[in-house]
């Protein structure tokens, strides 16, 4: 759900719940869900993506229990920017796979179990958005699981391709180990929770093949040689043009993508 009110503190899941943070926008979408994970009774909580520098947001952020550890997503300035201030509020340390983003912690790796506020969280590396992407998986937050999956799967419309940081090949490989996961629930740093995170990669991964094939049928009118711009005319003619230039994105990835894999 998308709370009415900007400044509650919504429940998503058993072990999860979320505050949006005041930074709505083209890519942001109704903002960043900053989620407050913790087991039922726990007296601390995680926090993950602290979202924009915004004092307001951060302060009720410290409302809902002590912080025991502050993670981050990946690079992007709606989900880190923050993540430093939150440090200095909270004395919780912040850890990210990229170092640069890390403030009293150690960055993550891939395929580490954490534990904290009584609850288990798995990282793993997820790149393609970004190249320090990851996704948290809670599997023990409900039937099937919870899976935090960053901007790597949103809630609302598809994933830009942040290249030539993000590549395609990345994200498809990273669909194939969120697909493993099976029916858990996505818990997506923008937009609703969604159900059923296998199903949804699959839709996503449809999503790109069907975009790829548009991207070949342009290059066959176009030229084999065709630039980002042609093809994203041709491609993303009726784009909103506040949205262009991750549509610019997107093309530049998918044009990597094939180049870098010859005729097919």
């Amino acid at each position: 759900m998308i709370p009415d009110d900007a400044r509650a503190l919504v429940r998503s899941t058993e072990l999860t719940r979320f505050r949006l943070a005041p930074n709505p926008g083209p890519m942001s979408l109704h903002g960043t869900n900053s989620y407050v994970v913790a087991a039922p009774g726990s007296a601390g909580v995680v926090v993950v993506d602290p979202g924009p520098l915004d004092e307001d947001h951060l302060r009720e952020l410290t409302q809902y229990g002590a912080v025991e550890l502050i993670l981050i997503t990946h690079r992007h300035a709606d989900h880190t920017a923050a993540a430093a201030r939150f440090a200095e509020l909270t004395g919780a340390p912040v850890r990210a796979a990229d170092p640069a983003h890390c403030h009293g912690g150690e960055p993550l790796r891939e395929g580490e179990v954490l534990h904290a506020a009584g609850v288990e969280i798995r990282v793993l590396a997820t790149p393609g958005h970004t190249s320090d992407s990851v996704c948290f998986h809670l599997p023990q937050d409900g039937a099937h699981g919870a899976v935090l999956t960053g901007d790597t799967i949103l809630g609302v419309g598809t994933t830009v391709l942040d290249y030539p940081d993000g590549k395609l090949g990345d994200y498809l490989e990273s669909l194939d180990r969120l697909e493993s996961l099976g029916p858990a629930t996505v818990l997506p740093a923008h937009g609703p929770m969604l159900p059923a995170l296998d199903s949804i990669v699959r839709a996503y991964r449809d999503h790109r093949q069907d975009r790829l094939a548009q991207i070949r049928a342009a290059l066959a009118g176009l030229g084999a040689e065709a630039g980002v711009e042609e093809v994203a005319d041709a491609v993303y003619a009726a784009v909103d043009p506040a949205v262009r230039p991750a549509a610019e994105l997107s093309v530049a990835a998918q044009l990597d993508y094939l180049r870098s894999r010859g005729p097919s």
